[in-house]
């Protein structure tokens, strides 16, 4: 009797230092570490620490495409040959090399803790052999021609088209991400000695940014504010979701269209637009950074070399200077 009152004494100690619901089924408890899935490990480990949404569904997308990789994954099987498979498989999927990245960086992570916790032998560690590759991406922006081009286009309304073109405008105007402008409220917009500056917290870095949108792109970002800061929605300052970035996307497909712009556009498009035309008009890095909230000014150095014009106009000043200091000379 006593032996039996230890046991169940045991399983419900047991019980109290698990987090996971309690199972009255033996094996539960007998359970050792490595003899799980090296998956299940790591839907264990992205439950049970704090992490933004977003993070998490890109932590998921991995655990899906492991599945369809191998359906079943021991942490022995994990070495350099498995990770070379790996990233083979996704190229067969057709998948963008900073795609493939991103999984293989989100993996790394995951068999660092494993490694850590002597779930993986350190000496099967794969990436000691292999680097991950990326790829320089283009950021695609709009020239001051082609942002004219969209801000002539007629906007009567607060819904479909016109609210897809403002918001995107607004973007330009204030570099905020998708994220950020869907979760804008009137208390964003303060009056500070008469002037109007924007400050939020970003959803994605964490940052407090304090905007002083009365200077930026001669105060445009003000009008559209005023238009809407009226309308009271009561999702957000345009009245969408963060959900609804897809739909945004496509109907920008349409304004672009509208505005002969030429040019494939996402809503992240105003993002590039509006730190590039910040550095065009001779806007300091550091200070685009700030703007921007990018905790790395190597972040922000991406833009500094994309835009042709910026060379013409730095040409163009050059050759100015010098006129001016043949002039001088000749007066003098």
């Amino acid at each position: 009797m006593g032996n039996i009152q230890y046991s169940v004494t045991d399983i419900c100690y047991t019980f109290y230092r698990s987090s996971s619901p309690f199972d009255s089924t033996p094996a539960n408890y007998a359970e050792n570490e490595k003899d799980k899935s090296f998956i299940a490990f790591i839907k264990q480990e992205i439950t049970s620490h704090e992490m933004k949404e977003s993070t998490r569904k890109n932590h998921e997308s991995t655990i899906n495409l492991l599945r369809r990789f191998k359906p079943s994954i021991s942490f022995n099987d994990i070495n350099y040959q498995f990770v070379c498979d790996f990233e083979a498989y996704m190229e067969s999927l057709a998948y963008h090399k900073n795609t493939i990245a991103k999984h293989l960086k989100q993996l790394k992570r995951h068999i660092n803790t494993a490694i850590n916790k002597d779930l993986i032998n350190p000496k099967q560690y794969p990436f000691r052999r292999y680097k991950i590759k990326t790829q320089a991406s283009t950021r695609n922006h709009l020239t001051p021609d082609e942002l004219k081009k969209i801000e002539a286009l007629p906007s009567r309304n607060y819904r479909g088209i016109n609210r897809c073109r403002d918001m995107f405008l607004f973007s330009c105007y204030t570099g905020l991400r998708f994220s950020d402008i869907t979760r804008l409220r009137q208390e964003n917009f303060q009056l500070i000695d008469g002037k109007w500056w924007l400050i939020f917290k970003s959803l994605k870095t964490g940052v407090h940014i304090k905007l002083p949108i009365y200077m930026l792109f001669d105060g445009k970002a003000v009008g559209i504010y005023k238009k809407y800061g009226h309308l009271n929605f009561k999702t957000s300052l345009f009245g969408l979701s963060t959900t609804s970035n897809s739909a945004t996307n496509k109907q920008l497909k349409m304004v672009a269209k509208k505005a002969h712009a030429n040019k494939h556009i996402s809503f992240h498009t105003a993002r590039h637009t509006c730190a590039t035309l910040l550095l065009y008009n001779g806007v300091q890095l550091t200070t685009v950074q700030k703007l921007l909230g990018h905790q790395s000014i190597r972040t922000t150095e991406v833009y500094s070399d994309i835009m042709d014009m910026t060379i013409i106009r730095d040409l163009e000043d050059a050759k100015k200077k010098k006129k001016n200091r043949n002039k001088m000379q000749t007066t003098d």
